[in-house]
């Protein structure tokens, strides 16, 4: 019986499109919605609050969407395609959902995958240095008319000598709201919603996925007959330049390759250019078999193909304790025969002459 452990959260992702450039609207259109109309909201940035505050904060609701001139098209996230050195332009629908005009700060930043695998955009503080420094728009804040959606152009000026390959970012609405904690202390709350961004830039892609580290526990079990645990940890690294997704399974072999355990293919999370998780997984009722090997395989896979497997492996001393000493209680059993016999033979008088 196998038993999942850590798992990092996988992010559900959508295959490359090739988009075609939108025409620049230098004018953003705000059109009128129902309070009730439903509205596909984006991620929220990682750490910010939900799309939708929860009931008792300051009651500011708002969602941010890929969208279009002419307002949402369906799409999950803002994915596009470019040559170094073009200007491309695409929009995102903010909705207010309160009966108030609000205004919103809208920038566009970088986003990192996370040590547990999630995707993630750098705080407001960090100056972005990738796709977030390429993205422009007209003014740094927007404000809604209440119950109303902007949809907001902006444009991505990809660099002449931009690297080849996938960069991902977000475009950011935010409210900065004086609340009050639990102390009583009055705090600024920058509060952030944000629609993903994924621009692949024409050139030689590189895509690579590597098993950096695999590290082993092994622990018995109480009762010999049920075996032990072992615990096994390995570090995934994308070392290309293609966001990456996966699965990985571990084998464990006992002396002479004879396979002990196999857990079932583990699907990984998205992993941008650079990013990295660490995947564990227990496996239970495993015999000490006196030296056991983890075989840890990946299973690359990008939006376009699925890639050659990877794989790495460790090893770690698995006694058989209860064996160990059933054997030696058994050699100290003829040792003590063994003297015993030859004191005997020595006390025994020999034969007359």
């Amino acid at each position: 019986m196998f038993v999942r452990g850590l798992l990092a959260a996988a992010l559900a992702v959508a295959p490359i499109l090739v988009a075609t450039p939108a025409s620049a609207d230098p004018a953003a259109a705000a059109v009128p919605v129902r309070a009730a109309m439903p509205v596909r909201a984006a991620m929220p940035v990682r750490a910010a609050v939900p799309a939708l505050a929860a009931p008792g904060d300051a009651g500011v609701r708002w969602s941010v969407q890929p969208s279009s001139a002419k307002g949402p098209d369906g799409r999950d996230f803002i994915i596009r395609r470019a040559n170094p050195g073009e200007r491309i332009t695409d929009y995102v629908g903010i909705t207010n959902l309160t009966t108030k005009p609000q205004t919103f700060s809208v920038y566009g930043t970088d986003a990192y995958t996370t040590d547990d695998g999630s995707f993630a955009l750098l705080a407001a503080a960090q100056q972005p240095t990738d796709i977030g420094s390429w993205i422009g728009l007209g003014a740094k804040q927007y404000t809604v008319p209440a119950n109303t959606r902007l949809d907001v152009p902006f444009s991505v000026t990809i660099p002449d000598n931009a690297t080849p390959g996938d960069h991902a970012g977000g475009v950011i609405a935010s409210i900065a709201e004086e609340q009050v904690d639990a102390n009583g202390q009055k705090v600024l709350v920058d509060r952030r919603i944000a629609a993903r961004v994924y621009l692949t830039v024409a050139g030689a892609t590189t895509p690579s996925m590597k098993i950096d580290t695999v590290r082993l526990e092994y622990s018995q079990s109480a009762n010999p007959a049920d075996g032990g645990t072992m615990t096994v940890s390995y570090l995934v690294r994308n070392t290309g330049n293609l966001r990456l997704s996966g699965s990985g399974a571990v084998r464990v072999n006992g002396p002479f390759g004879w396979q002990l355990a196999r857990t079932d293919a583990m699907e990984l999370p998205e992993l941008l250019p650079g990013g990295s998780v660490t995947i564990t997984e227990k496996i239970t009722g495993v015999q000490p078999a006196v030296r056991l090997a983890a075989e840890v395989s990946v299973v690359p896979a990008s939006f376009d193909e699925q890639l050659a497997a990877v794989s790495r492996s460790t090893g770690v001393w698995a006694w058989p304790w209860a064996l160990v000493a059933l054997l030696g209680a058994a050699l100290l059993y003829l040792i003590v025969r063994l003297v015993r016999r030859k004191v005997r033979s020595r006390r025994t008088p020999g034969v007359a002459q």
